[in-house]
């Protein structure tokens, strides 16, 4: 059987497709894909793009996307060498349909702070109940 003949299914517990989908649905991975979606950058320029990431983190995401076949790295020839990352073909359409998805958490975050601060007044520990004491 090819790669092409086999059917994925993300749910299924062992699917190959499930460690993809934790390396871009995690954090850095849909930070790192969306920021390279605007183009190709140099690992400090990604590094500065994605707010908070480690240099660790963001190594090792780029790692995991390298070998996913969704972002190629190039080095190219100067002193000091040139590093550059971009998104594949593949990577491209990932990393459109990860932007729409923040687009949208972004559009809908007024609602949902507005939810948040409703459900922590709701479990505000002073409007629990106390335990008599004893």
């Amino acid at each position: 059987m090819s790669y092409e003949e086999l059917v994925f299914d993300v749910f299924a517990r062992n699917c190959t497709s499930r460690p993809v989908m934790e390396t871009v649905a995690g954090r850095w991975g849909l930070l790192t894909m969306a920021a390279l979606r605007d183009g190709t950058h140099r690992f400090n320029e990604l590094r500065r793009r994605v707010d908070g990431v480690s240099e660790k983190m963001l190594s090792q995401t780029l790692h995991a996307l390298e070998r996913d076949g969704l972002v190629v790295r190039e080095v190219r020839s100067a002193i000091p060498p040139r590093v550059e990352y971009s998104l594949t073909d593949p990577g491209r359409r990932i990393a459109a349909k990860l932007t729409e998805l923040i687009e949208l958490l972004e559009a809908e975050m007024p609602g949902i702070t507005l939810a948040q601060a409703r459900y922590d007044t709701a479990k505000d520990p002073a409007d629990v109940p106390q335990q008599p004491q004893r």
